[in-house]
């Protein structure tokens, strides 16, 4: 256990973090659009440590080229598929049958190059010179000779490389690197060749540590990352990511991964399996002597705390007893113990207070001397009754005589007692005069409330809830009753009929909604609507009433029911009345806009024709006599400018009568409203309408016209506006007519002046069956909005 404690803390010694991921990289816009569209990877590669191996146990994969390509996923931000396989053959076989897209620590071959595109080189892994350990001296191999073998894996590119520069050697052919150190260590051979990632797997075995690197034969392994040729784009990018990566990073990982590693002292199994056997042995003597300690001290422990306990228990039940003593003196209920004769055996002092006696002087006295109706005979009585009855003390109310001859309203409480051989009869005293005025004051005060709530020209009633989600009920109701609805408190309440039950049938959902937000939300309630008397007459009721809530959830709504039948009325009647003189002010307006219609095609037509005639006639005249005298040529020329004149007048008079757009719809109306008030006021005027609206009646479309009239003639007047927004949209099966400005604005609450633009206004509208908004505050221009409801039978 200990072993592997230490192994864990080496490995975690061994640990670097991971480089900074850099903040970008230098990538076009394409090559990004080709990551996007590529977001997971597939990596190939061959098991090899250190490079990729894989924890069967945890099922992870971890080495040099493991960690290179998580640096390179996270830079580039995509998703990598780990594939691996037991030889480079079988690596080789999968990159043909498209199975994978790169494969990391790779070296760049002849024979490569037709399978793969390799980006620059990332790690050089060098072949070194092994031997024993006999100096700092390096090995130069031009001078050794067949008495030094040397041993290394064979075939393999190394060994061509040697044979071809090295013709002195003598080579010894090993089938692995492990086999090469094996043979050196045997002393078969006495030099071996392997590669510095193989010597860093090995050099960590106790058999190797006595080997060193002795040189380096100068032909380095160059590791680079192949991918796939049909994609030449994914090679750039591996080449640009690579070179972003900072060279203190890769020399990191190639310390981590190939850097030689010998076993220290630390590190050989004897020397720990002896020293964990050693702590053992210790372990264990401590341990027992432990238990013994421990055990020894559980016992006395246990010893000390029975003895404290039994001296606890004794304390307590003396200090319970002093403590009830103690009460039950000072206790503000009178108590006193009773003896079968009726003898005081104990009174406490609340109960000498209470009867009016000197401390100890009520010890042994009669009951009869301060209850003189009390003989033995219903002593007797009471003393069985309390000593049979399962249902608890025997209470009363009752008055005690005082030595002074005063008398004291008292609550008496009966309990039978026996302790030991002996029995009592305790009885407990409780001064009732307080309550007793205070019942005497609720009784007046009943009373009084009665006598006001009668008196009351309404209803008065109290809604009571016992808790918070409990159902609510009369709790009292006046009998003002009988003179309103002719029906006694009584019988409203006992009936179960409240208010509700007088409420008109089509009015109670809305009793009920009313009443029911007002318990839900503990607010005020108020309600009107019509009830039935008992005689069926119709009344209109007005119910207002407040609520008080207590801390324990309890609620009350205390009100009253007003009979406002005559007030109603001349609501109603009022309300038939406002109603009637806006259906003739409609018809008002309805009238006024055909009689401009019918005056503007009068003018239009009949005027036209008349001056058009003129016009020929003059014209006619000027072709038969202007050549004759120039004075009537000029005479002539002034009567055509001002038949041109009064054309262009009777124009105006119809077109400000009825415009002729509005026949085009109200859209084009308003189009064309707009672009005559820019014209006229140099005011930027932006309309935006639909291009297909529904049709409306001419009614509610001469309306909208004249609002949007009368709106600009505002903002022409008193808006100081630099722009107009006017907009119609359709909105929930309503036409909406929107006008903005960006002028100074105006205090919608204020009172108005002699102006009654906006009267006017909001009575048209309303005729149309609509709603006017206006929104504006001093300085920030305002925002008039008309909705009017489309015809049902158009949007169909």
């Amino acid at each position: 256990m200990i072993r592997a404690l230490l192994s864990l803390l080496f490995a975690c010694c061994l640990a670097m973090p991971a480089p900074a991921a850099p903040s970008h990289l230098p990538l076009d816009e394409s090559q990004r659009q080709w990551l996007e569209n590529h977001p997971q990877l597939r990596v190939g590669a061959a098991l090899q440590a250190p490079y990729v191996q894989l924890d069967r146990r945890l099922q992870q994969l971890s080495g040099a080229n493991v960690e290179l390509m998580g640096w390179l996923a996270r830079d580039l931000g995509v998703e990598l598929v780990w594939r691996t396989y037991d030889s480079q053959v079988e690596l080789e076989q999968a990159m043909r049958s498209g199975q994978i897209d790169l494969a990391p620590g790779l070296g760049q071959t002849p024979a490569g190059l037709r399978l793969w595109l390799f980006s620059d080189p990332y790690l050089r892994v060098s072949q070194l010179l092994v031997g024993e350990r006999e100096g700092s001296a390096a090995v130069d191999l031009e001078q050794l000779d067949a008495t030094s073998p040397v041993a290394l894996r064979q075939p393999s590119a190394v060994a061509d490389y040697l044979r071809a520069t090295y013709s002195n050697l003598d080579l010894k052919p090993m089938a692995s690197e492990r086999q090469a150190l094996q043979a050196l260590l045997a002393e078969q051979v006495r030099y071996a060749v392997l590669d510095e990632a193989q010597l860093s797997r090995l050099s960590r075995e106790q058999e190797f540590a006595g080997l060193a690197v002795v040189g380096d034969i100068g032909f380095p392994q160059l590791l680079r990352v192949a991918s796939r040729r049909d994609w030449p784009e994914l090679a750039a990018i591996i080449d640009i990511a690579l070179r972003s990566l900072p060279a203190k990073d890769l020399d990191q990982l190639h310390e981590r991964w190939l850097q030689p590693k010998y076993p220290r002292l630390g590190e050989s199994a004897g020397f720990w399996q002896n020293l964990s056997l050693l702590l053992g042995v210790l372990l264990l003597t401590a341990a027992a002597i432990i238990a013994w300690l421990r055990r020894q001290r559980r016992r006395l422990e246990r010893q000390l705390l029975d003895a404290r306990h039994a001296l606890q228990l004794r304390e307590a039940a003396e200090e319970a007893l002093r403590l009830t003593q103690f009460s039950i003196d000072h206790s503000t209920l009178g108590i006193l113990w009773v003896n079968w004769d009726s003898h005081v055996r104990y009174a406490n002092r609340a109960a000498e207070q209470m009867l009016g006696y000197a401390p100890g002087s009520l010890a042994d006295r009669p009951l009869a001397d301060f209850q003189p109706e009390l003989n033995m005979d219903r002593w007797l009585d009471l003393w069985r009754r309390a000593r049979n009855s399962d249902e608890g003390p025997l209470s009363s109310e009752t008055r005690c005589l005082r030595p002074d001859g005063s008398w004291l309203p008292a609550d008496v409480s009966l309990s039978f007692l026996r302790f030991g051989s002996s029995e009592y009869l305790v009885v407990f005293l409780s001064d009732a005069t307080e309550r007793r005025r205070a019942r005497e004051a609720l009784e007046e005060s009943e009373a009084r409330l009665k006598g006001i709530a009668s008196n009351v020209p309404g209803l008065v009633f109290r809604l009571e809830r016992p808790k918070a989600g409990a159902p609510s009920d009369f709790a009292f109701i006046g009998e003002g009753s009988e003179g309103l609805v002719g029906y006694s408190a009584s019988e409203l309440l006992d009936t179960g009929r409240g208010i509700r039950g007088l409420v008109h049938p089509d009015d109670r959902d809305g009793y009920w909604e009313s009443q029911m937000r007002a318990l839900d939300a503990d607010r005020d309630w108020h309600w009107q609507g019509r009830i039935l008397t008992r005689d069926g007459a119709l009344r209109w009721a007005d119910i207002k009433a407040s609520a008080r809530v207590f801390d324990d959830g309890r609620a009350v709504w205390d009100g009253v029911v007003w009979d406002i039948t005559s007030n109603k009325q001349i609501e109603l009647e009022l309300g038939a009345s406002r109603a009637q003189l806006r259906e003739l002010s409609a018809h008002l307006e309805s009238v006024r806009e055909e009689e401009k219609a019918r005056i503007a095609r009068e003018v239009h037509d009949e005027l036209g024709q008349v001056l058009t005639v003129l016009k020929l006639e003059t014209s006619m005249c000027e072709l038969a006599y202007a050549g004759l005298d120039a004075g009537l040529k000029e005479r002539l020329d002034s009567m055509k400018r001002l038949i041109a004149q009064l054309f262009q007048l009777v124009r105006d008079v119809a077109t400000a009568l009825r415009p002729p757009i509005l026949d085009a719809g109200i859209a084009s109306a308003i189009e064309w409203q707009a672009r005559r008030f820019e014209a006229r006021t140099q005011i930027p005027c932006l309309v935006e309408v639909p291009e297909q609206l529904p049709q409306l009646s001419d009614a509610k479309a001469v309306g909208l016209f004249r609002v949007l009239q009368e709106a600009l003639t505002n903002v022409m007047r008193h808006a100081e506006a630099h722009t107009v927004a006017v907009r119609l949209s359709e909105e929930d099966d309503m036409i909406c007519l929107r006008i903005s400005d960006d002028g100074r604005g105006f205090d919608t609450g204020a009172k108005g002046g002699g102006s009654f633009g906006l009267v006017g206004m909001r009575e048209r509208v309303l005729m149309l069956g609509g709603s006017l908004q206006i929104e504006s505050q001093p300085g920030e221009g305002t925002t008039l909005c008309v909705r009017v409801a489309l015809d049902k039978e158009k949007v169909a």
